[in-house]
Order: C-alpha cells, then structure tokens, then sequence
C-alpha cells in the first residue's frame, strides 16, 4: 500500500497544474460578425491531442472572437494588464498551456490577465503564404476594446501589454510593429483607443524572420523606434529558432528599444509555465523582475 501510494503521488505530480478559476468576465470582441468572417470553418471544438502531445487542450475552429478577464485578488491589483495570445501555428489555440495558466500566474503578480480567443485556422481565402489578417484584427480591436473598458476592468490604459507564444508571438510582434496600420475599418467608439500594446512579451515567438532570407524579419513586423519595450524567452533546442528572438531583439538594438532576451540551453517548444527540470522554468521569474523594473507592475 505504501509503494502504490507512493506511486499515486508520482503521477499526480507528473501531471501539469489545473487552474480551475473560472473568468471574471467574458466580452465579445466585435459588436457584430468580425470583419470579413464568413462562419465557413464549422463549429468551434477541442482537438484531441495526438500520441506523443502534451496534455493541453487544443481549440480549433474559431468564428467567434471572444476575451477572458481574469482579475487579480484586490490586494495584489497593480492596475496593469496583459492580453495573451495562446499559440498553435495560426491552426488551433493551446488554451490551457499558454492562455488560462498564463493568466493564472498574472494574477499571482497583480497583474489582469485577458486571454484572447482569436480566429483559427486560416481561412481558405487567405493566401498561404501571408499571416492570416482575421487574427490580426481581432488583436488590434482586443487592445482598442480593452483599452476602452478601463473602468469597468479597473486597469490603466497606459499599461496595456500582449503577451504572446509561438504563434501566437508572432500575432504580438505583429500587433505591435503595426499600430499605425488597423487592418480594419473602425467600428464603433472603442476602436478611436489605440491598438499600440504599451510593452511586450514574446515567448517562443514563430515566423519572425523572412523564410527566403533568415537573417531578416518577415517583412510584416516592422520594427521601428516607436516600437514598445520587449522581452523575449526562447529554448536553444527550440525546432523554431530562436534565431526568431534574436533577429528582432539586435533590430531593437539598433534603434535603442528596450528589450530583454533570454535564451536557454535546454526547453525545446511549447514549455508554457509548466515546470520540467529544464532552465527554461526560469523565464517566469526573470519576466516578472523586467515588468518590475519597467514600472508597469508598480502600483499608482
């Protein structure tokens, strides 16, 4: 009995963290139908995973755009907020790994966490060879929207980041080298608020350089010097190079952006937050010291 209940206990904690919390509040990001959504790609479902996958819950197939609030207990509420853009090769969202716990470790540091439903996967309009513009669009209108709520989500507009994995980095970067261009026509009053996230954190970012020349940015992330603050956390052994960090980290560099960067030996692709052993565990602590140290998790 003592060796099985040893053994009972191993395999719980093999087994990733669950945060049950439920949202504080769910918004819809348009109005209406997102622009130029056609309802084509069926119902919304989770994807099962397939052999050798982590246990993550997979979305796919998503029309509907929606945000998840997740406040932080009073007490620890700085005021800043962060929207999180959940990977998954513009395909499926990983929900779970890189949206929901990545709220729940937001909260731990006072900061709101707003996961963000984006649309997957790419549509069969859209050129296979461009990032899809719905996801775009409905990260620009998810900054502008939040942006807009302040009051009622109780967080500054001046300290609205995005935070973003994989894919799902890629959709930062993108959203935050192109502020000046909204990849959609204005809706309503929220989206006279800026799209622009006033910092940036990248995790694994994917399809960041140029596929034909890698020693460039994809011509889509248009750093320049109104680029916000970035920080950036990629594996060594990552299948998607960390050349993609590095490559936009040395492009701030040049035009004297803030950035951080941190690539580790070991980690590989898609870790989240979840603790393996590997040096990569680590990027949560040296992310919250660059929040710290940019002043957007001091309270005002």
């Amino acid at each position: 009995m003592h060796r099985f209940t040893l053994a009972m206990v191993a395999c719980l904690l093999a087994i990733p963290l669950s945060f049950a919390a439920e949202p504080t509040m769910v918004l819809d990001l348009w109005p209406g139908v997102a622009p130029g959504e056609k309802g084509d790609v069926g119902p919304e479902e989770d994807v099962p995973a397939k052999p050798g996958q982590r246990p993550v819950r997979r979305i796919g197939k998503i029309s509907k755009p929606l945000l998840s609030v997740f406040k932080p207990a009073k007490d620890k509420d700085t005021g800043a907020a962060i929207v999180i853009a959940p990977g998954g090769g513009y395909s499926i969202l990983a929900w779970d790994l890189e949206g929901e716990e990545v709220a729940a470790w937001l909260n731990s540091i006072g900061v709101t966490g707003i996961v963000l439903k984006y649309r997957v996967p790419r549509r069969a309009s859209q050129p296979k060879d461009a990032p899809p513009i719905g996801a775009l669009q409905d990260a620009q209108r998810a900054l502008s929207l939040v942006r807009s709520k302040a009051d009622s989500l109780g967080i500054d507009p001046k300290r609205v980041g995005m935070l973003g994995f994989s894919a799902g980095g890629h959709l930062t970067a993108w959203t935050a080298t192109n502020p000046d261009k909204r990849a959609y026509d204005p809706v309503d009053e929220a989206d006279k608020q800026s799209c622009r996230p006033d910092f940036v954190v990248l995790v694994y970012p994917a399809y960041l350089t140029d596929k034909k020349k890698p020693d460039q940015l994809a011509e889509e992330i248009r750093v320049s010097k109104d680029t916000p603050p970035c920080f950036f956390a990629h594996a060594y052994d990552d299948g998607v190079s960390p050349e993609n960090s590095v490559r936009m980290f040395l492009e701030l560099k040049k035009l004297k952006v803030p950035a951080e960067l941190h690539v580790y030996s070991t980690g590989g692709h898609g870790f989240g937050l979840r603790k393996e052993g590997k040096p990569c565990a680590t990027w949560p602590d040296r992310c919250a010291e660059w929040l710290a140290t940019q002043g957007i998790t001091t309270k005002k």
